[in-house]
């Protein structure tokens, strides 16, 4: 098991009753079939299932994902060698949307920079009780346009409505959302140019990567705010960083980076109106036991003969 990824508050219990349990850290590329070994089963994360691992370990029968993401197992041989691959659906909705209002509160309502100016004796010099100078908005008739709308998007977009937003979605499949009153389906140029904070909530893949670059950046307001906690790769970081310093568009807030943990080369590390936070977005304690014991009961269904949650290459 690769726990790097899931903290050390989590108990693992559950899981050793099901059989020997080894339990590894952050495990390298060059580590993870030796580590395997000979295994019946792995579960991970982020690290690699390729081919090359599969077929270095015989007695591997299951994958277990610590998440909801597959692109880090190469699907079409786990099918061709007979190996079940499960992972966790639609387990951090709720805590990916609370901090994408987080991220998009701490904007509007200023809140880190007042909370910086309180901490260093600001407020303490002032004659009046309310300090003035950062402005501060309502998000009350504002326009949210969200890129993507699965599970994450549309708890968003019912946040939104819950503050008085229009709700402007740019969805692949307009289809899915012909039941849900409070959005309008838009194309993405409309979207970019109409919407007050741009937010992201589609998968990575082919047709959304570098999604975002110095076009479409063009294309917004430039008093907007851009969101992601999706992927990292969605947007062109050079182009982004671009934009902010030229004042293209007026902020970005990212709990996603193409390359993470955050580089010393990171083209947003010094990009000005930027807010970071280290892709915690799905990490709250009930987020993260939600997680394993899904997990956990992935295992068991897959041991009992009846395999849950499964997923397979597009051949």
């Amino acid at each position: 098991m690769d726990t790097a990824a899931i903290g050390g508050d989590i108990s693992l219990d559950a899981l050793a009753e099901l059989g020997e349990l080894k339990v590894y850290g952050k495990t390298g590329r060059e580590d993870t079939a030796g580590l395997i070994a000979d295994s019946d089963a792995v579960i991970c994360n982020k690290t690699r299932i390729t081919r090359e691992v599969m077929e270095s370990c015989p007695n591997l029968k299951y994958v277990g994902l610590m998440g909801t993401g597959f692109d880090q197992v190469e699907l079409s041989a786990a099918d061709e060698l007979g190996i079940t691959v499960c992972n966790v659906p639609a387990y951090s909705s709720d805590a990916v949307a609370q901090h994408t209002f987080g991220l998009i509160l701490n904007y509007y309502g200023r809140i880190a920079e007042y909370t910086a100016d309180c901490a260093s004796g600001g407020w303490t010099k002032k004659k009046y009780l309310s300090v003035f100078g950062r402005p501060m908005h309502e998000l009350s008739g504002k326009t949210i346009g969200l890129i993507g709308c699965g599970g994450i998007g549309k708890k968003v977009a019912r946040i939104a409505e819950a503050f008085g937003m229009k709700v402007l979605v740019f969805n692949r499949n307009p289809e899915r959302l012909k039941d849900i009153s409070y959005v309008t389906s838009v194309p993405l140029e409309h979207l970019l140019n109409e919407s007050d904070i741009v937010s992201i909530h589609c998968p990575l893949n082919e047709h959304t990567r570098e999604l975002i670059n110095r076009h479409t950046l063009s294309m917004m307001k430039p008093t907007a705010l851009l969101v992601n906690t999706s992927r990292g790769g969605i947007i062109h970081e050079a182009d982004l960083a671009d934009a902010l310093n030229e004042g293209i568009i007026a902020a970005a807030s990212v709990d996603v980076l193409t390359e993470e943990p955050m580089s010393d080369h990171t083209p947003l590390r010094t990009a000005k109106n930027i807010v970071f936070t280290p892709h915690v977005a799905w990490a709250p304690l009930e987020t993260r036991q939600r997680l394993f014991n899904t997990v956990t009961e992935n295992l068991k269904a897959f041991l009992a003969g009846k395999p849950q949650n499964t997923v397979h290459s597009e051949r």
